[in-house]
């Protein structure tokens, strides 16, 4: 298989010169298990876990290799197993905070170009969950569309549509049936050779009915993996890269029950566009948008021009990424230099980089890992 079919590029070439000079070689993460990954590369498919050395630093300081990173591997003779020895910068990711009262960040899928945000058209239609699910998707880096599924099940389409199209500025809205196979050509649109997209979403919106519309049927989202790799697989119920038959990748994730933010302010004030113009009209600069006079936008919430609830959520969802924000300065503070001095300590090359993407929020993360290290 060919590396551009799973979305190689000058992004990642560039990057891997020095591991290639290693005689490492370079494949993509298609799935994540407790105990290792599945790789995909050109020539063909591995069982792979990364190192014990690589692992103890990954463990202090970076994170793991998730679904859609491309990673360097060391293949081991005669098997179909390898070592991962680094991985690449992501171009983008899709991140949340962990369950709980961990300050700690999960990244769901990396390197996609569009996200997907899947809600249904009956019970789980809810545009305040629309809304978080954006703020996290445009922090990502991805492209969001909005996808409302199970248009079957609703009397007003046209509704819903102009409700969700208010609230996601700068995201394309289309509405599918996939039970009736209705709409799905429009997503299918987005499925071109070396693009990557993922399916978000809470449990029961259908996002792998619409999956297996795009492949044909359940059958064949083995038989797409058999024909690229010369492997067939049982599907798994984890995160996985599916590939298309005719070009293109699918990121299939797990239903959330719950996604807690791991954003910014600015996210947020993406997200909220219409109340970021609003609020450049208040007196104070520094305007909390709660009691002070001459508030822009809670006289715009006075008055019936801005929506009370989108108004509360915002409100909410500023609230929430200030406390993370908080809390993660204090787990810096705490943390102090140790595990960065550990990591620098040894003859790996680990980069800290603050690299703006597609205009959004500088992501602070890592940059190659060279193998010189392990």
């Amino acid at each position: 298989m060919h590396l551009a079919a799973l979305g190689w590029d000058d992004y990642f070439s560039r990057q891997f010169e020095s591991l290639e000079r290693d005689g490492l070689v370079p494949a993509r993460i298609v799935e994540q298990h407790k105990n290792g990954y599945i790789a995909y590369g050109e020539h063909g498919e591995w069982q792979a876990e990364v190192t014990g050395r690589f692992l103890h630093v990954l463990a202090g300081s970076v994170g793991f290799p998730a679904v859609g990173d491309w990673v360097g591997l060391q293949p081991l003779p005669n098997e179909d197993r390898a070592l991962i020895h680094a991985f690449l910068r992501r171009r983008t990711q899709f991140v949340r905070k962990v369950a709980g009262s961990g300050i700690e960040e999960q990244v769901v899928a990396s390197n996609v170009d569009v996200v997907f945000l899947v809600t249904g058209l009956d019970g789980n239609f809810n545009l305040r969950r629309i809304e978080r699910y954006l703020t996290e998707a445009w922090s990502s880096g991805a492209q969001p569309v909005v996808v409302l599924n199970k248009a079957d099940l609703c009397d007003d389409v046209a509704a819903c549509i102009r409700s969700v199209e208010a609230v996601a500025p700068g995201a394309a809205v289309h509405a599918v049936s996939a039970a009736r196979n209705e709409g799905v050509d429009v997503v299918r649109s987005y499925l071109t050779p070396g693009r990557t997209i993922a399916f978000l979403g809470s449990s029961g919106v259908g996002k792998s009915t619409i999956i297996n519309r795009l492949l044909g049927e359940d059958r064949q989202k083995v038989q797409a993996v058999s024909n690229a790799v010369g492997k067939g697989r049982h599907t798994t119920t984890s995160r996985s890269l599916l590939l298309h038959p005719d070009g293109g990748m699918i990121i299939d994730t797990p239903g959330m029950r719950e996604l807690q933010l791991w954003a910014s302010e600015g996210d947020v004030e993406q997200s909220f566009t219409d109340i970021e113009l609003l609020a450049g009209k208040c007196r104070f600069g520094d305007c909390t948008h709660s009691t002070e006079p001459g508030c822009a936008v809670t006289a715009a919430v006075e008055d019936g021009s801005l929506d009370e609830d989108r108004y509360r959520n915002y409100m909410k969802l500023q609230k929430e990424v200030r406390r993370l924000q908080r809390f993660q300065e204090l787990r810096e503070h705490t943390r102090g230099d140790g595990d960065l001095s550990r990591v620098h300590g040894t003859r790996r090359t680990v980069e800290r980089i603050r690299e703006p993407i597609r205009g959004q929020r500088d992501f602070d993360r890592v940059s190659i890992v060279d193998r010189d290290e392990l």
